[in-house]
């Protein structure tokens, strides 16, 4: 019996526990965003364009960020040309716009180019 129970997990753990959280930014689509925002506990999504100097002036720090912050955040990238759809329903107006979203739900967001401290700074305020 207890090795039939060994591999039942505990009820208490978190949802985070039985969630593969990635160490490199997710590509997201119109198709994918409400279940890629859903999987996980804490997720900001990087609205961006290829044409947008700022957007890829942020793209490293994106990749650092989520390396340094694997397990407690994901993060994600959405192309506002491909995907205009999720980008008008969150009243994207300018990028990159950084969406923090909390259990589904959108709670902060920061618009433009910026140090990664002050980036960081907004995340650490919804790590749990």
């Amino acid at each position: 019996m207890r090795e039939l129970l060994s591999g039942v997990k505990n009820p208490k753990q978190g949802v985070a526990d039985n969630v593969n959280f990635p160490s490199m930014p997710v590509e997201v689509s119109d198709m994918d965003f409400d279940q890629f925002v859903n999987k996980y506990p804490l997720v900001v999504v990087d609205f961006w364009a290829e044409w947008c100097a700022p957007c890829r002036f942020m793209t490293p720090v994106i990749k650092e960020l989520a390396a340094e912050m694997a397990g407690k955040v994901v993060f994600g990238k959405l192309n506002v040309d491909y995907n205009p759809r999720t980008a008008a329903k969150y009243g994207i107006m300018s990028i990159p716009t950084f969406m923090v979203f909390k259990d589904g739900k959108p709670v902060d967001a920061l618009v433009g180019a910026m140090p990664k401290q002050r980036l960081k700074a907004l995340i650490m305020q919804y790590v749990s």
